[in-house]
């Protein structure tokens, strides 16, 4: 029988569009200071290579930050930084751990939809001013 030893498997994000990158995914890119960049796809990697800006690249995740059509600034954001301190394995602690995970994620999920449906409350009210208006000109069609 072989001794395994347990390696530490941890989801990365994309350096262009961050997206998860998994175990045995991607590209990894190592520049002369030894900095990391991962990439989830060729299609990202490519842009990196292209020097292309991910606020300007429509389809990233830093696009929808910048242009506001994303929750940017929340405390249940902050419990996604990653943490390089090892602590020693404690079951409470581990269970603890992943309920607090979810709850996170509920309330995550749950104020990103109110953060969505506040964005659309105005185009919701000129939508209707439009009809009004549309309603209002073109009476004698009725």
């Amino acid at each position: 029988s072989r001794n395994h030893t347990a390696r530490n498997m941890r989801i990365e994000k994309c350096y262009f569009c961050s997206s998860s990158v998994y175990p045995g995914h991607g590209i990894q890119f190592v520049r002369n200071d030894s900095k990391i960049f991962k990439f989830c796809r060729s299609k990202c990697h490519k842009n990196f290579k292209k020097k292309r800006n991910p606020r300007r690249a429509r389809w990233t995740k830093a696009f929808r930050k910048s242009a506001g059509k994303e929750l940017t600034v929340d405390a249940a954001l902050e419990f996604e930084k990653k943490r390089n301190i090892p602590v020693q394995y404690d079951r409470d602690l581990w269970k603890n751990t992943v309920d607090a995970m979810k709850r996170v994620e509920e309330i995550k999920l749950k104020r990103q939809g109110q953060f969505i449906k506040d964005r659309f409350k105005p185009s919701k009210k000129l939508r209707v001013l439009q009809s009004l208006k549309d309603v209002r000109e073109n009476y004698h069609i009725l």
